[in-house]
């Protein structure tokens, strides 16, 4: 099984970027309009004070200047990211960051400037329907007030966002390219395809990959600390510099999402922590162990049970689970996993771990995938990304362009709810209860990946953050410690942790994106509720659930969640998972007896 090179890859494999530019011929023409209208910016100060007319062209032009420079980092940012050991991908990738990074220098006076006009001229301005198009963006702008600085300060801020990247940046080369994890019986271990062993029946085999693959870590892990020890200070300037109480409260300032939310997911976590403790033991059990070691915990609670699963046979199980969307629905998620080439397929040589889901206003909404025919997460994770890909496809569909960029917290809904309907699809064809019990198994082992860990993650942020900025220094040491203290809180006394299990900390890619795993499980604990209410309510039911879709980002996600059925600002969400979450282990338990 070796790893292919990019150039290897089937056409038909990989993602069709020509929505975003024919050639790259064409993406470097667009770069030299990018650079002219950058230096016409400038020129634009002081137009959002002489009146409507004024006011309204510089909103088109900042429209149409989002939507090019959108493209062309999307299109650097892809071929980055699906072969990051090519140079002319890092150059391309560099030159759009730097683009984006200009054109806010640029364009530092329009914050400030559109804040200092009085709110009633604001408001008859909202009133005219030629404004319909900016009317929420210029709405949601206005809520920052009290955080944005002078332009000279804001071009500064700009000028600095640049270098303000090199920690997630050096952090993804590294553990992307640079690392090599060997080899497992003639089979690479990669960051993608450790979950592949950790997965094996053989428990030696799991202990090797664990073993190895940390070993890699261990090697670099005081680089490795001071990278996240950067993005931690970079975090705390950020909030400083603009006035926030922590960073915990810049980080959920834009979506209009109290810090309550945050508390209650972990305090219902917390209390929900004796159930999972009881699945820890009833894993050990089922595979035949006094005590769980780190690398137990991923194999499937069912042995003996091999699933195998072609791409195309795939997106056709998942099809039919997400019938209860509609035809349109299950016709466009198919066409653009297969012969719309939406998607990247396979794992190649340098190409980004993991999944994402990432388009602009006017291409394809792309796909990276990692897929492994013998993985059934994999299945999960095409579920997964199409869910986000769908949302964006309605959301840009229905929706002007500054509306269309919906919040995490809003699209992490959109990712799991396909993972439930998928889920409750094959555990109802499932040929028998060992096969049906494998798949209540990956089910659980879901939430205990999303609802559970991400949880401990986030708790895991908010620690580091507080030590931060109470001045404690941020060591490697500090960071190892906080993470042990939390394995053993959240996984108890039945698993084990080996001297380098604390390394987990260390190699976490959201962790740079600071206070966005907790949207993951508030996303889930939504999923739930909401993919209930579709498969067993009523056709209300299922047109709120794709009106969400559709509002894309017109709304605050508390907001259009609401709307579509689920309140988060209340704990019955989260609690109502966690009480699906002991109701699966108890059918688990009853299958597996």
């Amino acid at each position: 099984m070796s790893i292919q090179t990019r150039a290897e890859q089937l056409e038909q494999d990989t993602w069709d970027l020509t929505s975003l530019f024919a050639d790259a011929a064409d993406w470097e023409a667009a770069t030299e309009v990018m650079k002219q209208r950058i230096a016409e910016a400038p020129g634009l100060k002081g137009s959002l004070e002489k009146g409507k007319d004024s006011f309204l062209a510089t909103m088109r032009w900042y429209e149409e200047t989002g939507i090019l420079l959108e493209r062309i980092y999307n299109w650097a940012f892809l071929g980055y990211a699906s072969d990051a050991s090519d140079n002319t991908n890092v150059r391309r990738y560099s030159l759009s960051a730097s683009l984006l990074s200009q054109l806010s220098a640029a364009m530092a006076f329009f914050d400030p400037e559109l804040l200092g006009i009085a709110d009633e001229i604001i408001d008859g301005y909202l009133n005219d329907e030629d404004f319909a198009p900016y009317r929420v963006f210029i709405e949601k702008a206005r809520r920052f007030k009290a955080h944005v600085l002078s332009e000279g300060e804001e071009r500064l801020l700009a000028l600095q966002s640049e270098v303000a990247s090199t920690p997630r940046s050096t952090f993804s080369d590294l553990t992307n390219v640079d690392f090599d994890f060997g080899e497992i019986d003639g089979k690479p271990l990669t960051q993608s395809s450790l979950s592949s062993f950790l997965m094996q029946e053989d428990r030696a085999v799991r202990e090797r990959a664990y073993k190895q693959f940390y070993a890699v870590y261990e090697s670099s892990k005081h680089a490795i600390a001071r990278l996240y020890e950067g993005q931690v200070k970079q975090d705390i300037f950020q909030a400083k510099a603009r006035g926030y109480e922590s960073c915990r409260e810049m980080a959920m300032f834009p979506d209009n999402v109290p810090v309550s939310v945050y508390d209650n997911l972990i305090k219902a976590v917390h209390d929900a922590l004796p159930t999972l403790h009881r699945y820890y033991r009833m894993r050990a059990k089922l595979l035949g162990l006094e005590k769980l070691s780190h690398w137990d915990v991923y194999v499937p609670l069912v042995k003996g049970v091999t699933s195998i699963t072609p791409y195309e046979e795939a997106v056709s199980m998942i099809g039919a689970a997400l019938a209860p969307l509609g035809s349109e629905y299950v016709q466009t998620i198919t066409d653009g996993l297969t012969k719309d080439r939406w998607v990247d397929r396979y794992e190649n040589k340098g190409k980004r771990s993991g999944a994402f889901s990432s388009g602009t206003f006017t291409s394809k909404p792309y796909i990276l995938l990692n897929y492994k025919e013998d993985v059934l997460r994999d299945v999960f994770t095409v579920a997964h990304e199409g869910g986000h890909s769908m949302h964006s496809y309605y959301s840009a569909k229905n929706n002007p362009y500054f509306n269309y960029d919906y919040t995490i917290f809003e699209a992490e809904v959109a990712s799991t709810f396909n993972e439930q309907l998928l889920a409750k699809y094959m555990i109802d064809h499932a040929t028998d209860d060992r096969m049906k019990a494998y798949i209540i198994g990956k089910q659980i082992d879901d939430i205990v990946a999303t609802l559970f860990r991400q949880t401990m993650f986030a708790e895991y942020e908010m620690i580091i953050h507080r030590e931060a900025e109470a001045g404690v220094p941020i060591t490697l040491e500090l960071l190892r410690s906080e993470y042990r203290k939390l394995l053993e809180l959240y996984f108890g006394d039945a698993v084990s942790f080996a001297e380098e299990s604390d390394l987990e900390g260390l190699r976490i890619p959201h962790f740079y994106s600071p206070f966005y795993v907790y949207k993951y499980a508030t996303g889930l604990s939504a999923s739930i509720a909401l993919s209930k209410k579709v498969l067993n309510g009523t056709e209300q039911d299922r047109q709120s659930y794709l009106a969400f879709l559709r509002s894309g980002g017109s709304l605050y996600p508390i907001e259009s969640l609401r709307k579509a059925g689920v309140d988060m600002q209340k704990e019955e969400p989260v609690r109502d998972a966690l009480s699906t979450f002991s109701s699966l282990l108890d059918q688990a338990g009853s299958l597996l007896s």
